[in-house]
This record gives structure tokens, C-alpha cells and sequence, in this order.
């Protein structure tokens, strides 16, 4: 079953805007009307109070008791305009109502408590209405001149009524119009207001559709602005990602094929080597040259995987998943040194590390220093030495190979590079592009230098910070 909640966010943005705005401004003006109506009412009330009171002050006068008749009658003079009735207590006879004309009935209102306490006491007074059952009054009394008496005028609550009762439909209609007009203007408010949005949400299915990331034209400085430039800049992410991955797909295909075009002759040439019954003239190789064969196969079959391996690595294009923590940096840069003495056994590594603690992945993290490690094997002579430094955050790998030219220093960390003296060394070509991208999901740097023992200096630098127990 829905509630009200999950209707209202069933509508269109545009349609909640109008229901709110009606609602707000409904709810407006019934309180304004309301208060308007209750403030009026209270007015009526104090203004008739007043008068009434003044009244029968006016009528109590020695001046107006002199007039009395012995029918208890008082001109109309003494009271001034207006439907009233009146009547004289006293503490002896009974209570009774009295028109202030002879002409008129006398509307029957029983007085009670209040009036007679007035004539009691002698002074004061006393304010109420008094509902007959077919019609309302207001009834005031004040102390007369003699002790023990008092005159009470009453005068009917009709004509208020009915002025009330004007006000209040006249209230309830202009109410009922400014609603009916609130929704007018929620509507053309929201149909305005909104037109910013239905334009960036047309741009945004144009996008979707047609799959173009064509920036979105921005207009002002407001929050539907900023919303179009979010929408640019993720826009630009996400040409950029899209062109990396087409650029690693083209760069992958092209160095796929040497190997795979490779290991197809070669299976070819096995393939037609081998002597059957059928054909007994089949070419015969050698069995070196066979073993060589098989060789060639083996090393292109590892160098393909190996490939794959750094494709998969490199298209890992996000930040850092959940399985991170605190490595210890050089502790990680001995077992990658460990790994790489089994290799390549005619160099020999110098290593002095200090500890270092990073936050990151420890598997990404090694895999970089291996690739550095690596390549200075690689490139150095048999029984050449690298060294291996690790101080404060920076780790420094030292070969005494050729040395990468100034030129080539900039490019060697892209995807595929190589250059022109590296084109006859094995490998993907991924090696080094897998530590920037190691240096770079985890805040760091790496970059390429000369060596002062003559071959290359590669420097990759990781934010962290010393154990407690090494910080002297």
C-alpha cells in the first residue's frame, strides 16, 4: 500500500512544485482569513461591549431615574438607537424584563446570579450573552441610584451575527480564489523555474542516445549551472577513461600480433616436421633444431601470458578497492629483491631499506617494485651491481646498464613505449607504466634519472610515514 510520501515523490518534479507551492500559500491564506475573521469578531464584540456598557451607564444616571414612570418604563431617549430591552432588580421582587418601548414584545430573558450580584453589591458590573434559544443577547448590568437596584439592558446579537456571517463567506470565496490562484502560479513558477532542468535533461538523453560527449553549454552562476558543470567535468572523465581504453585495446592488439604471428610459424613448422605413416616424406628437423623450436614456443607462450597478465593490471582503472592497509614498505622491497635474485642470478643486488609504512595494497605495491627491480636487471651487464635504496619514501633502483636517454626519460612510464634500443630487449613494454599507475593510485610520483654509477636511476616516491619505534 503507498503512503502520501511515496505518492508525492511519484510526480514530476514540476508537479510536487506546484502541490507545495498550492499548499503553502493555501495554507497561507486560510491562516490570514482565519485571523482576519476571529480579530473582527473580537472587534464586534469590544465595540457592542462598550456601547452597551456606556449605555446603561447613561441610563443610570440621576438625570434618567428621575424619568421613571411607575411601570419601571424609561424613554428611548435615555438609551440612544438601538434593539434593546431592559429591566430593574432589586433584591426583593422578582427579576423582570421590560421593554424600553410599550409597542414592542418584550423578548423573555431570564437573568440569574451575575445581575442580581450587581444589585446586591451596588457597584461593578457584569457582561454576558444570554441564548433564549431563538435568539442571542448580550445582557449588562449596572448598580442604579437607590441601594439594591440594578438596570439591565439586553440587546440581540443579530445583526452582528449576520455581519459575521457576510464576512466569513466572504473570507471563505476569496480564500478559495487565492488557492485556485496559487496553483496558477505554482504552475508557472514551476514551468519556468524548471526550464533550466528540462534543457539539461534533454542534453543528457541526447548524450545517452547518440553516446557523443559533447559538453553541455552553461548559463549563469546558479545551482542548475553548477549541476551542468559537475556534468561536464564528469563528462570529460569519462571521454578520457574512454580513450584510454581504446588506446590500450589498439596499443594491445598491435603487440599481440608479433608474438601470436611468431607462435603460429613455429607451430607450423613443428606441425609439417613431424613424420606420419601417410606421408613419409615429411621434413625431418633435426633434434636440436627441434628442442630450439620448442624453446621458442615456450618463451613466446610466457612472454603472451606475461602480457596478459600487465593487460588485466593496467585495466584495472580505479581507485583503490577495500583490501587496503598498512604495508611495510621495505620489508615489501626485500621479498620483491628475494624474488628477483632467483632470475636472474648473474647480478647482484646492494640493498639498504629503512622502514617506511604506507597505506594501500600490498600486492599492487610489490608487483610495482618488482617491475622496477625488474627492469634494472634487464638492463644491466652480467655481474653488474644494482642498488637498491629505500630512505624516508623514496625508493631508488640504480643499474649500470646503458642509461635511458634525456629524450626517452618522459615517455618511458607510457603504455607500449620503448625505444630505440629496447625494441631487441624482451618484454611488453608494460613494466613501468604498471609503477606509475601503482605511484599514482596511491598519491606518489616516479620518474627516471641518470645514474651516477652510469646506467639509469629510476626514483618512486610514496607517501607514509615511519614506525613509532624508528622515528630516532
Amino acid at each position: 500500500m503507498s503512503t502520501p510520501g511515496h505518492t508525492l515523490y511519484r510526480r514530476s518534479l514540476a508537479g510536487r512544485v506546484t502541490l507545495l507551492t498550492t499548499m503553502a500559500v493555501g495554507l497561507t491564506v486560510a491562516l490570514v482569513a482565519a485571523g482576519a475573521y476571529l480579530t473582527m469578531r473580537l472587534q464586534l464584540q469590544d465595540t457592542l461591549d462598550d456601547s452597551l456598557l456606556d449605555r446603561a451607564q447613561a441610563a443610570a444616571s440621576a438625570d434618567a431615574l428621575q424619568k421613571l414612570t411607575v411601570t419601571a418604563e424609561i424613554p428611548s431617549w435615555a438609551l440612544g438607537a438601538g434593539d434593546i430591552s431592559i429591566a430593574f432588580i432589586s433584591t426583593d421582587p422578582k427579576p423582570e424584563v421590560v421593554s424600553a418601548d410599550r409597542n414592542r414584545d418584550a423578548p423573555q430573558i431570564e437573568l440569574g446570579d451575575p445581575e442580581y450580584f450587581v444589585a446586591v453589591r451596588g457597584r461593578g458590573s457584569s457582561m454576558r450573552t444570554i441564548d433564549t434559544g431563538d435568539e442571542r443577547f448580550r445582557v449588562v448590568a449596572v448598580p442604579a441610584q437607590s441601594n439594591g437596584q440594578a438596570l439591565v439592558i439586553a440587546q440581540s446579537l443579530d445583526a452582528q451575527e449576520r455581519v459575521l456571517t457576510k464576512v466569513g463567506l466572504v473570507t471563505l470565496l476569496l480564500g478559495i480564489a487565492g488557492v485556485v490562484l496559487a496553483g496558477f502560479a505554482g504552475w508557472g513558477v514551476a514551468r519556468n523555474g524548471l526550464k533550466p532542468v528540462r534543457r539539461l535533461t534533454g542534453a543528457v538523453e541526447t548524450i545517452a542516445r547518440t553516446e557523443r560527449l559533447t559538453p553541455i553549454p552553461v548559463e549563469g552562476d546558479d545551482e542548475i549551472a553548477r549541476l551542468s558543470s559537475a556534468f561536464n567535468q564528469m563528462l570529460a572523465a569519462l571521454g578520457a577513461s574512454r580513450d584510454r581504453q581504446r588506446r590500450l585495446v589498439a596499443d594491445a592488439g598491435h603487440e599481440l600480433r608479433t608474438p601470436l604471428t611468431s607462435l603460429r610459424t613455429n607451430i607450423d613448422l613443428l606441425s609439417q616436421a613431424t613424420a606420419t605413416d601417410d606421408d613419409p616424406q615429411a621434413l625431418q628437423l633435426p633434434p636440436t633444431a627441434r628442442l630450439e623450436l620448442m624453446d621458442d614456443v615456450r618463451a613466446q607462450t610466457e612472454e603472451l601470458t606475461t602480457l596478459i597478465g600487465d593487460l588485466v593490471e593496467l585495466a584495472r582503472d580505479e581507485p583503490l578497492t577495500h583490501v587496503v592497509g598498512t604495508v611495510d614498505l621495505a620489508e615489501l622491497v626485500e621479498h620483491a629483491v628475494a624474488r628477483v635474485r632467483r632470475r636472474a642470478a648473474g647480478v647482484v643486488f646492494d640493498v639498504e631499506t629503512q622502514s617506511w609504512e604506507v597505506v594501500g595494497e600490498s600486492g599492487t605495491l610489490e608487483r610495482a617494485v618488482t617491475n622496477l627491480l625488474d627492469n634494472a636487471a634487464k638492463w644491466s651487464p652480467p655481474g653488474a651491481t644494482v642498488r637498491v635504496r629505500l630512505l624516508d619514501g623514496t625508493l631508488s633502483v640504480d643499474d649500470e646498464g646503458p642509461g635511458i636517454a634525456e629524450h626517452d626519460r618522459p615517455h618511458v612510464f607510457e603504455r607500449f613505449y620503448r625505444s630505440d634500443e629496447s625494441r631487441s630487449m624482451p618484454g611488453s613494454g608494460l613494466g613501468l607504466a604498471i609503477v606509475a599507475q601503482a605511484a599514482e593510485r596511491h598519491s606518489g610520483t616516479v620518474r627516471a634519472e641518470a645514474s651516477a654509477y652510469g646506467g639509469a636511476r629510476l626514483v618512486l616516491e610514496l607517501p607514509g610515514s615511519a614506525p613509532q619505534g624508528d622515528a630516532f
